[in-house]
């Protein structure tokens, strides 16, 4: 239950924020923001909450859970409106919308409009002509973002004259073993804190778990989708011993090409049926069957691969599947948001520690850098002395590391998974046997006037190996699953 006009106008009647200083701004999750005010000795914390059905504002003596990271449209406010004094808060017509203007010592003018409707509830932060400057919610569709110019709602004389029926304010009820402070110069605020407090748990879960379903549906089908096209293409790749059988057939019979048809017809000697084969009548039998086994090698290596992408999509439904479950299990609100906001975040939003891959093998952490700026990123600012570094011999390629642990030598298991990780990194990756060398990067030293990420090694090792696919494969699947 969101407030109607008639709480709004009382609540701001106690609130009295004409001529207050909003001393500081704290926005605990993406729904809810808290103004601290101060006024004539007095503190005030002022909070707006736009979850569906629980949409407020109002005073809270409760303390506010700062959020682990500082939100956009907080740093914004915190930037711009921190230290401004309200010059007029009131409510515009009947119409739930707040207006705030706002002001700098400087004469900086804003108009800061708090929407408090139902599904549509925002925070806008204006110039003094009402061109947008922030939203706490962009939304393109109802000209809600930057550089659109916002058009409060129009004042109707007739809507007022009917509100104070139509939309009465609720009674101040608490339960009877409720202690209630009898001087609180904001009676209807503090039921309105204590009101939401008992129940808007409830309210923002049930919102919560419909997003999360919302989120889980879209999700689901476009991972389902991704399985099924990697399984169909596997099946595609599922004639690959006819084409071997084919290139077979081609060389037997290849004096039967007459240099002219792109087809040559001849008996499989497995089944006894003709068959017609599609040739380069311009090249030699021996080309056209190397045609053959080439694509044959390209599907078994194929169907190789998609098992192993098929199987991480598997890992990836199952996953899904499970962090659903544990949100819907969960009875925590703040929680459920933040589990929703840690899975909704765009990969490209998130901020990585470091350039370049990361793998955990066994407790062994190892880093690749791919490039020259990031192999010269994680030599200035990613590793230290004891770390191992691996490079390939005599071919460009990536730098790659195994962070050393206090008294314990690399195992050769995981010094053989960093090589083939160099390896596969390096112009040398088509090579059969590729020779490395491995040091510490304290005996690393930069090549001067060199290029960037260039160095000099000293006390190296050598280290021959015959690169591993299926090594390779396991490490490509451990990092897919951390990426999930």
């Amino acid at each position: 239950m969101s407030l109607n006009c008639n709480e709004i106008n009382l609540i701001l009647e106690e609130l009295n924020l004409n001529g207050a200083f909003i001393q500081d701004i704290i926005q605990p999750g993406y729904d809810t923001i808290a103004f601290y005010t101060y006024k004539d000795g007095q503190a005030k914390t002022v909070v707006v909450c736009t979850v569906q059905n629980s949409i407020r504002i109002n005073e809270t003596r409760r303390k506010i859970t700062k959020n682990a990271k500082p939100l956009r449209f907080m740093e914004f406010l915190r930037a711009n409106i921190k230290g401004c004094r309200i010059n007029e808060c009131q409510q515009i017509g009947v119409e739930r919308v707040i207006k705030l203007v706002l002001s700098h010592s400087q004469d900086e003018v804003y108009n800061m409009y708090i929407k408090l409707w139902n599904n549509a509830a925002n925070i806008l932060i204006c110039d003094e002509h009402d061109l947008i400057l922030e939203t706490m919610f962009r939304r393109p569709d109802r000209y809600e973002q930057k550089d659109e110019v916002y058009i409060a709602p129009a004042v109707d004389e007739e809507k007022i004259s009917q509100a104070k029926e139509r939309f009465p304010v609720r009674e101040i009820n608490y339960p009877e073993d409720y202690a209630v402070n009898q001087n609180n110069p904001s009676p209807f605020n503090a039921f309105i804190d204590y009101w939401y407090s008992e129940h808007a748990d409830n309210l923002s879960r049930e919102a919560l778990l419909e997003k999360a379903e919302k989120w889980y549906n879209v999700t689901h089908s476009k991972r389902q989708l991704a399985l099924e096209n990697l399984e169909k293409k596997l099946e595609s790749f599922k004639n690959a011993e006819q084409l071997k059988h084919d290139g077979d057939l081609i060389l037997t019979y290849g004096y039967l090409i007459d240099g002219t048809s792109k087809f040559l017809e001849c008996e499989d000697y497995e089944t006894g049926k003709t068959v017609r084969l599609l040739i380069d009548p311009k090249k030699s039998p021996q080309e056209n069957a190397a045609e053959y086994y080439k694509n044959y090698k390209k599907a078994v290596s194929g169907s190789e691969e998609l098992l192993h992408d098929i199987e991480i999509a598997k890992k990836q439904l199952a996953k899904l599947d499970a962090e659903y479950e544990k949100i819907k299990n969960e009875q925590n609100p703040v929680k459920i948001e933040q589990m929703l906001r840690h899975d909704t975040t765009p990969k490209q939003q998130i901020k990585k520690a470091h350039p370049g891959l990361d793998y955990t093998v066994n407790g062994w952490y190892i880093l690749v850098g791919r490039d020259a700026n990031e192999n010269d990123e994680l030599l200035r600012r990613h590793v230290r002395g004891e770390d191992l570094w691996l490079h390939v011999r005599d071919f460009p390629g990536g730098y790659v590391f195994v962070k050393a642990q206090k008294n314990k030598t690399v195992p050769l298991d995981i010094l053989l998974d960093a090589a083939n990780l160099a390896v596969y990194y390096s112009k040398a990756r088509k090579n059969t046997k590729v020779d490395l060398y491995y040091t510490h990067v304290k005996y690393l030293r930069r090549a001067k006037n060199g290029p960037k990420g260039l160095v000099i090694p000293t006390q190296e090792k050598n280290l021959c190996i015959t690169p591993d696919k299926e090594r390779l494969s396991r490490l490509d699947s451990i990092h897919a699953e951390s990426e999930m």
